[in-house]
């Protein structure tokens, strides 16, 4: 698995986050994995407390509609996405419904590359409270979201050379 390089700029009003990340696995491998809510837990720093809390099972498809608990620098969070779209073992789109942004709009797609899948998660967020959430986002928030995907990135390649090594 290669590292990852993540991006985030400004579009606008929003920003957009941009990380890929490359896979040994097929898309039709990796899709069980992501295609589960539970696993985020799995994937998200610890430091954030991150709990789904819509009971189980859940199924994954569009007009899934799914609540999280969190903390955002100690402060507990409620968070509600909804799966917009649902292609499988392509892609799939999560918008929060409700939650600390304006906007949350997040991407992810899976497409077979090199003999293995480059997966690119694309974030459109926006945040609230219009200058003073720029303001926000220079300070803590643009570190904050690049260290949560960092986070991920490590945690999925863990999981996935794990698991690589115990089929060899």
């Amino acid at each position: 698995m290669t590292s990852t390089d993540i991006q985030i700029e400004r579009a606008g009003a929003n920003y957009r986050l941009t990380q890929k990340q490359w896979f040994a696995q097929s898309p039709e491998e990796l899709w069980p994995f992501f295609s589960s809510a539970h696993n985020l837990e799995r994937i998200t720093p610890p430091l954030l407390n991150f709990r789904v809390t819509t009971p189980s099972p859940i199924e994954m498809r569009k007009g899934a509609v799914i609540d999280y608990r969190l903390r955002i620098r100690g402060v507990p969070v409620g968070w509600k996405t909804l799966i917009s779209e649902w292609n499988p073992p392509h892609s799939f789109v999560d918008e929060q419904l409700r939650g600390p942004y304006r906007l949350w709009h997040h991407e992810h797609i899976f497409e077979a590359v090199d003999g293995g899948t480059l997966a690119t998660d694309r974030v459109h967020y926006r945040l609230p409270l219009g200058p003073l959430g720029h303001l926000a986002h220079r300070a803590l928030v643009r570190r904050d979201v690049s260290t949560i995907f960092s986070y991920r990135a490590e945690a999925l390649e863990q999981i996935f050379d794990i698991e690589e090594a115990q089929v060899a």
